[in-house]
This record gives structure tokens, sequence and C-alpha cells, in this order.
């Protein structure tokens, strides 16, 4: 686990703050995934009227179980919070187009995980740096 005293003073402020975000979104998208893989009936509607059938819904649920477990994993916060923001980006695209209800909810989650992606941007530096060190 990434330690405070690791960082700079000045970094230390925005560490606290990207894992207190990290974590209440962690449980935002850990109730989001319950709420759909227990069939809660609103849940239910609204990924018939997106059109996709119900085994979107348990899709959706998994991907949002899987960024959230990554938003807790120290070394992959910054790709949970990308893996995120893209499911944010699909909910607010079908709560426009087909379910014509209001996109806040995804817009606020969406912006909070471009935050944290943007708090945590050196894993993505790190990731490819490596990546392209690999292939050399």
């Amino acid at each position: 686990m990434t330690q405070i005293s690791n960082y700079p003073a000045s970094n230390r402020g925005s560490n606290i703050t990207a894992w207190i975000l990290q974590i209440l979104l962690a449980l935002a998208f850990f109730a989001a995934a319950g709420a759909k893989l227990a069939s809660v009936p609103m849940m239910v509607d609204d990924f018939q009227q997106i059109g996709l059938g119900q085994t979107f819904r348990y899709v959706t649920a998994i991907v949002e179980i899987i960024g959230a477990v990554a938003l807790l994993a120290p070394r992959m916060s910054a790709f949970g919070a990308l893996w995120l923001a893209a499911t944010m980006f699909g909910a607010t695209m079908a709560h426009l187009f087909r379910l014509h209800t209001s996109p806040a909810p995804a817009l606020v989650l969406f912006a909070l995980c471009l935050v944290v992606a943007w708090v945590r941007r050196e894993q993505v530096a790190q990731m490819l740096g490596h990546l392209r060190g690999s292939g050399k």
C-alpha cells in the first residue's frame, strides 16, 4: 500500500483526498452493481428500455465491480477510474438517448472518476513507460 510519508507535504493532501474520493466512488459503484445484481425493479426497467437485454445489466454490474475493486488497489486506481469513467460515459449516453432521464448522476460520477484518474496519472505514465520499454 502507498504510504503517506512517501509523498512530499504538498502531495499528501491530494493523496488523502484522492483516497477518500476513491473509497466513496468504490462504495457507490458497489451499491449500483448490487442493485443490478439484485434485480431492483428500477434497474430491470431501465435496462429493458435500453434495449440490450437483461444480460447487459449483469455485464454492467460486473464491469462496475471490477472498476470499484481497481479503485481500491493502490497501483490500479487510475485504471479503475478510467474504466469507470468510460462506463459512466456510456451511462450518460443511455440516459440522454434511450431512457430520456436526467444524466446528472452519471455525469457527476464521470467527472469524479476523471478527477481520480488525473490525480493518479503517474500510474498511467509508469505503465505506458513500462510497456514501451518491454517492446524493445
